[in-house]
């Protein structure tokens, strides 16, 4: 029942396309493993390969390899595996020593973040996969880890898009377990007598992501039992109010990359924030919402008249001539790389 139940959820959300095939990211855990067998039963062996990124981090990753190998085999599915440079792998002294990383405590490689490397380094390689087979890309990321995302994210970035989550398809990207819950994945599993590996991470509450997991999701559940349901419902409705307010901005900027100070000066104070986080965000490229409180400085800034400039947080700089406002963005301080804050990444 449970498995009908699943599949109908994931047939129903038509991120598979039957012209399409699709490269199933597989951890070996059990979302991975139950995403990997719902593409097969709904495309068929044929149209689904899987891969497997072994970063060479934990004592357990060649049998996470091992394992996935075996579970590619018994559904006929062709299996890529990608392997981690180990000269490439960050230093990370601010996390957990288990994954046994070379260097981090002497220094030998620069600080960074393990979970923004790791992230970066398996979606290069689904995408060069995806892109030589004009394929999706399909991740396991379920209604348990959206959860778990907003909530971090709530605590963590400033601004209405921290609520919004994760979108079930963006590009060649596709989420197709986000209405599946982490408890439904594993009764498929079990239900089809399909074996998962269990990573440690995920219970060390050292991570963020495992102390929203294990310490505020149950916190809520204790307040109210459909407080997931309700947080999950909220960014729900949040997106399609995103869609209007986006709309909005659109319409005002009209394609420019600038805005009069004047014009700003006029505009409700909640549109006057979004147009200057959108500007922000088109000239990096990248989530910049603190840059909304920053319109009053901007304002008066242009009271001053001339030319000046200010920076509005991330890579993003503000500059104002001649009563116009347009954002640039910046370089990279010398010396200290950006690294990422650390999200649920969930069981891809």
């Amino acid at each position: 029942m449970v498995c009908e139940q699943v599949r109908e959820a994931v047939r129903a959300g038509g991120l598979f396309a039957r012209d399409r095939p699709v490269v199933a990211m597989l951890s070996g855990g059990r979302d991975s493993t139950c995403l990997l067998d719902v593409a097969v039963a709904l495309l068929g062996p044929a149209a689904v390969s899987a891969l497997h990124v072994n970063y060479g981090l934990r004592a357990e990753a060649d049998a996470d390899e091992r394992h996935c190998a075996v579970l590619c085999a018994q559904l006929g599915v062709e299996l890529e595996v990608a392997r981690a440079d180990p000269a490439s792998i960050p230093a990370a002294p601010d996390a957990p020593d288990a994954a046994g990383v070379r260097g981090a405590a002497s220094g030998e490689r620069p600080a960074g973040n393990l979970h923004a490397w790791a992230r970066e380094l398996r979606y290069a390689e689904a995408g060069r996969i995806a892109r030589e087979r004009d394929a999706l890309i399909a991740t396991g990321h379920t209604a348990s880890d959206q959860v778990e995302t907003i909530l971090y994210r709530l605590a963590a970035s400033p601004g209405r898009r921290a609520l919004l989550g994760m979108v079930a398809s963006e590009g060649r990207l596709i989420r197709p377990l986000l209405g599946v819950s982490r408890e439904q994945t594993a009764a498929y599993c079990e239900a089809r007598g399909l074996r998962w590996r269990e990573d440690a991470s995920n219970e060390d509450e050292r991570y963020a992501r495992a102390r929203v997991r294990h310490g505020l999701v149950p916190a809520l559940r204790a307040v109210h039992p459909a407080a997931e349901a309700n947080v999950l419902r909220t960014a729900s409705l949040l997106r399609e109010e995103t869609e209007l307010l986006d709309g909005l901005v659109a319409e005002e900027l009209a394609g420019r990359a600038s805005i009069a100070l004047a014009r700003l000066q006029e505009l409700p104070a909640a549109l006057a924030r979004l147009v200057v986080v959108r500007l922000a965000e088109d000239a990096t490229g990248t989530y910049v919402p603190q840059a909304g409180d920053r319109v009053h400085e901007l304002l008066a800034l242009g009271r001053r008249g001339g030319r000046a400039e200010l920076h509005v947080g991330g890579r993003a700089g503000a500059v104002i001539h001649d009563g116009v406002l347009e954002m640039v963005k910046l370089a990279p301080r010398t010396g200290s790389p950006p690294t990422r804050a650390e999200e649920p990444p969930g069981d891809d």
